[in-house]
C-alpha cells in the first residue's frame, strides 16, 4: 500500500455495485478525505450528517457541475475503516460515476483494491480478523440461516469464545513458566495438578466443539446433492422437478446426460447445489465412460447421494449416505425403506422435497455455541487441539512451555492476534470491490 505524507493514499469504490439504480454510492477513505471533499462541495457537511451539496470539478477555468448529491462525512476514527470517510450518494448513471471517478483521481486518490476498506478497519483495530470474515459472508448469504450465521460472527461471538480459550491458555502458560523458573522452590504440588487439569479440560472441550460445529461451515459455503442410478431411471426427470425447470435434457435414450448438470436452489434455508449425472453402468462408449467417471467424483464430493432406481428390486447403495428413491410408482411399487415417487405424475415429490430439506438442515445443524464456519478456522482449531495435547504429554517442563506456546500461536492466528500478515490478502481478496 504507497504512501503519502506517511499516511495511505485516500481509497474511493462504488460500494452499490454496477446494476441500474437510482442512486449510486461512492465510499472514500483516508487522511486526505476532508480535503478531496471540500474541493469537490466547497466545505465540509456536519458529522454524520446528510447534506445536499454540488459536486465540481475545479481544474479549469470555470468549475464544472459534476452532480448534485446527497454528501455524509465521517470523521475518524468513529468510522467504518478507523480514517476520515465520506459517501457521495450519486445519481447512479455511469456518465456521472465516470465524471466523479475520474475528479477523485485527479484530487489524488485511487481506486480501492478488493476488500480494501474492510482490510484498512482491522487494520485500525475496528474488528479482528473473524469480524473481518462474517462481513464477507454476510455479503454473500444467499438465505436466512446464513444471514443469522454471519451476523452473529459480525457480532464477535466466535472471537469471544476465542479469546476466551486464549485467555485461559495465557493462564496456563504463566503458570507453567513460574515452574520453570523457580524449580527450587517449594511450589505445592497441587499446582502443577491444576495446570495439567485445566490443559486437559480445555482440550476436551476444544475437540467437542470441533466434531460439534462442522455444520456451520457447510452451510456458509452450501451443500452439493448429487442425483445417481442406471441410465433412464429419470435423474433427469427429477433434477428438473426439483428445479422447476428444464435445466437436462430429457430422452428415452439411455446415455443421454454425458456431463454432470448442476442447480443451484434452497432446501431447508439452506443453499443445496443438485448435481444431475452420468448413468452408472459399464459402456464402450469414450465420452459416456467419462462421463460415469466423472458421476463417481461427485459421489465421492457429495454431502448427500439421491440415488434413483426403478423397479422392485432395492440396488446396493453407492454410498452410506444415500438416499434411495424408487421413480416411476405409476408402474412399479416402492420397495419398503425407499422413497417412492412418480415425476411424472408427481406422486411422493412433496414427500421428497421435505427429506431433502430436513437432510439438508441435520447436515448443516450443530450443538457448537459460536461454531466455526471456514476451512481456516477448522484448521487453526485442530492444530491449536493438537499441541495441547502434545504439552499434556510432555513431562519435560521446558517442551510443555513451547507446545504451549505453539497453541497460543495457532488460536491467535484465528483472530488476528498473531502473525497474520500473510493471512490477508487471502482474507480480503475475497471481498467485492467497495467493502
Amino acid at each position: 500500500m504507497q504512501e503519502r505524507d506517511g499516511h495511505p493514499p485516500v481509497i474511493f469504490a462504488l460500494a452499490s455495485g454496477l446494476s441500474r439504480a437510482a442512486i449510486a454510492v461512492m465510499r472514500l477513505s483516508g487522511a486526505g478525505t476532508g480535503k478531496i471533499v471540500e474541493s469537490l462541495t466547497g466545505r465540509l457537511p456536519a458529522p454524520r450528517r446528510a447534506s445536499l451539496r454540488g459536486l465540481w470539478r475545479r481544474d479549469g477555468a470555470e468549475p464544472v457541475l459534476l452532480d448534485r448529491a446527497l454528501v455524509l462525512w465521517f470523521p475518524g476514527p468513529d468510522s467504518y475503516t478507523g480514517e476520515d470517510s465520506a459517501e457521495l450518494h450519486l445519481h447512479a448513471g455511469p456518465a456521472v460515476i465516470n465524471a466523479v471517478a475520474d475528479t477523485l483521481v485527479a484530487l489524488g486518490a485511487r481506486p480501492a483494491e478488493p476488500g480494501e476498506f474492510t482490510r484498512r478497519a482491522f487494520a485500525h483495530g475496528r474488528m479482528d480478523l473473524m469480524q473481518a470474515e462474517g462481513i464477507a459472508d454476510l455479503i454473500d448469504a444467499e438465505t436466512e440461516a446464513q444471514r443469522q450465521q454471519a451476523l452473529a460472527q459480525v457480532d464477535g461471538a466466535q472471537s469471544q469464545l476465542y479469546q476466551k480459550w486464549a485467555d485461559r491458555l495465557r493462564t496456563f502458560l504463566a503458570h507453567q513458566e513460574a515452574l520453570i523458573d523457580f524449580p527450587d522452590e517449594e511450589l505445592p504440588p497441587e499446582v502443577e495438578r491444576g495446570l495439567l487439569d485445566g490443559m486437559r479440560v480445555l482440550h476436551d472441550t476444544m475437540q467437542t466443539y470441533l466434531a460439534e460445529g462442522a455444520g456451520a461451515e457447510r452451510l456458509r459455503r452450501g451443500l452439493l446433492f448429487a442425483i445417481v442410478g442406471e441410465p433412464n431411471v429419470g435423474k433427469s426427470s427429477l433434477l428438473n422437478a426439483l428445479a422447476g425447470r428444464d435445466a437436462a435434457i430429457v430422452s428415452s435414450r439411455a446415455g443421454t446426460t454425458r456431463d454432470a448438470i448442476e442447480v443451484r436452489m434452497v432446501l431447508g434455508d439452506v443453499p443445496v447445489t443438485l448435481v444431475d449425472t452420468a448413468g452408472l453402468r459399464e459402456t464402450d462408449d469414450e465420452i459416456e465412460a467419462e462421463g460415469v467417471r466423472r458421476s463417481l467424483f461427485h459421489v465421492k464430493q457429495a454431502d448427500c447421494v439421491v440415488q434413483v432406481f426403478t423397479g422392485d428390486v432395492v440396488p446396493e447403495p453407492v454410498e452410506g449416505n444415500s438416499l434411495l428413491v424408487c421413480n416411476k410408482t405409476d408402474l412399479y411399487h416402492a420397495p419398503e425403506g425407499t422413497i417412492g415417487i412418480s415425476v411424472l405424475t408427481h406422486s411422493g415429490m412433496d414427500v421428497l422435497r421435505t427429506v431433502l430439506a430436513d437432510r439438508a438442515r441435520a447436515l448443516t445443524s450443530g450443538r457448537a455455541a459460536a461454531p466455526f464456519t471456514r476451512a481456516r478456522h477448522r484448521a487453526a482449531l485442530e492444530e491449536t487441539v493438537h499441541h495441547i495435547g502434545r504439552a499434556l504429554d510432555m513431562n519435560w517442563p521446558e517442551m510443555r512451555g513451547e507446545e504451549m506456546r505453539l497453541a497460543m500461536r495457532a488460536l491467535g492466528r484465528l483472530t488476528g492476534a498473531v502473525d497474520v500478515e500473510a493471512l490477508l490478502d487471502t482474507v480480503f481478496g475475497q471481498f467485492c470491490i467497495g467493502k
